[in-house]
């Protein structure tokens, strides 16, 4: 049992207000919750998915695994002005876990990855009706994203630097090859035998 009140979330202490208790189509303020109980915990940015809370217990977990999506598309304001509240929409979707982002490193733009292509439908909607962004989706000539690893920081450096235009950024701020087909991924593996190309992450809060 997890008592709501004080608890801890990754060494930092949190309390916890206005907690929800979610049943069905039903909605009630939670005291306590146990083991099974989904519960909504209202916050600004301050918990992910991944995040751990406990009452005080010295514990260690693994992270949760993130997959490298398969379906990739470039998103865009409809007002250019828009931009920069677009970075930050997308980004707190990314932190929901209902999508993957991507910061492409050059020209700044978004791609975001999912799973099924309904989803784009889905985002879209979400991005107009709480962020007040009308959006576009459009096809990118991408055809799957890879986190970067490397136990060589240099040779990883050099990657990065000889290949600007195939390389972006999560919303962790971590590096992630951008493969515009099969053989397109297959010759960087091959090329470059210090560098790992993640299909999986784990992803810690």
């Amino acid at each position: 049992m997890l008592l709501l009140g004080f608890v801890l979330v990754i060494l930092k202490a949190v309390n916890v207000h206005n907690a929800v208790m979610f049943l069905a189509q039903e909605r009630e303020l939670a005291e306590e919750a146990f083991p099974g109980d989904i519960i909504g915990i209202p916050n600004h940015g301050n918990l992910r998915i991944g995040d751990t809370f406990t009452e005080g217990e010295d514990i260690k977990i693994t992270g949760i695994p993130s997959f490298a999506p398969e379906i990739l598309q470039r998103v865009r304001p409809l007002d250019p002005l828009r931009a920069k509240h677009l970075g930050k929409a997308v980004t707190q979707l990314a932190e929901e876990g209902v999508a993957r982002v991507f910061r492409t490193n050059i020209g700044s733009n978004w791609i975001v990855g999912v799973v099924g292509t309904l989803q784009f439908d889905v985002l879209a909607d979400r991005i107009r009706t709480e962020y007040d962004i009308p959006v576009n989706f459009e096809t990118a000539p991408l055809d799957t994203a890879r986190w970067l690893h490397s136990d060589n920081s240099q040779e990883l450096k050099r990657f990065i630097d000889k290949n600007p235009g195939d390389l972006a950024y999560d919303h962790d701020d971590l590096p992630v090859f951008l493969a515009r087909n099969a053989w397109h991924l297959q010759n960087a593996v091959e090329t470059w035998p210090d560098i790992q190309f993640l299909k999986v992450r784990e992803q810690f809060g």
